[in-house]
């Protein structure tokens, strides 16, 4: 699977996105993805979903910074702040474990 991906939409203000644990739930696929740019932008999303539904593209797309990073992503930042985020555990055979 390919592990870097942009997405059609920007998602909390960033699009490119890099696979970093695939893991089965319920019989499904989910995949975890994290922003290049910010750790706190993370998401879990299925095979069809990034697969099939058209919301990404494989690889990084080459956009210009205000698509890449967008408003809705200072706007973000500044609602945030201080808040923390989620742990992001990597799986042992994960690409980008370094352990």
């Amino acid at each position: 699977m390919e592990n870097f991906w942009t997405s059609n939409k920007p998602i909390k203000g960033l699009r490119h996105f890099v696979l970093v644990n695939e893991t089965r739930e319920q019989g499904n696929i989910i995949f975890l993805m994290v922003s290049v740019l910010d750790s706190e932008i993370n998401l879990k999303t299925t095979y069809e979903e990034l697969i099939n539904s058209g919301n990404w593209y494989m690889g990084w797309l080459n956009l210009p910074k205000l698509q890449s990073i967008t408003e809705e992503y200072v706007i973000y930042k500044s609602i945030n702040k201080g808040a923390g985020s989620d742990e992001i555990f990597i799986n042992e055979d994960s690409l980008l474990n370094i352990s």
